[in-house]
């Protein structure tokens, strides 16, 4: 059964940091893209960032360029998405989601046909 499971949310301060895990099982991610995706109390779930199956290419939404990056380790099938600078509004429950690539348009990173979507990890940055 396919599957993915985020992991290394929790509280940080402003400015800090914090690094997320999305484990792959039951299907390799040497062929799948995957993108993480948030969703704060009100607010609609957006892109965050989408990295190939190769993991060659990379993706970030506008607002999380400079702070965010998003790596793959395949022989782990794990991605990550490193976080710095992280403000107040970067809270919210983090997602990932695999497809066959990366969608992006207009500094958007899109969910078009992800599927696979895991359960979310919490993301609280507050002093």
């Amino acid at each position: 059964q396919a599957q993915l499971v985020e992991s290394g949310g929790g509280l940080v301060q402003p400015g800090g940091s914090l690094r997320l895990s999305c484990a792959a099982s039951g299907f390799t991610l040497d062929y799948s893209a995957i993108g993480w995706f948030r969703q704060a109390p009100g607010k609609e779930r957006e892109g965050v960032s989408c990295i190939s199956s190769s993991g060659r290419s990379t993706y970030y939404a506008d607002s999380m360029k400079g702070r965010f990056t998003i790596s793959k380790d395949n022989a782990k099938n794990t991605v990550y998405l490193q976080m710095n600078s992280l403000k107040p509004e970067d809270t919210a429950v983090y997602t990932c989601a695999a497809d066959l690539s990366c969608r992006v348009a207009a500094g958007k990173v899109l969910e078009g046909r992800m599927h696979y979507w895991g359960k979310g990890t919490l993301v609280t940055v507050s002093s």
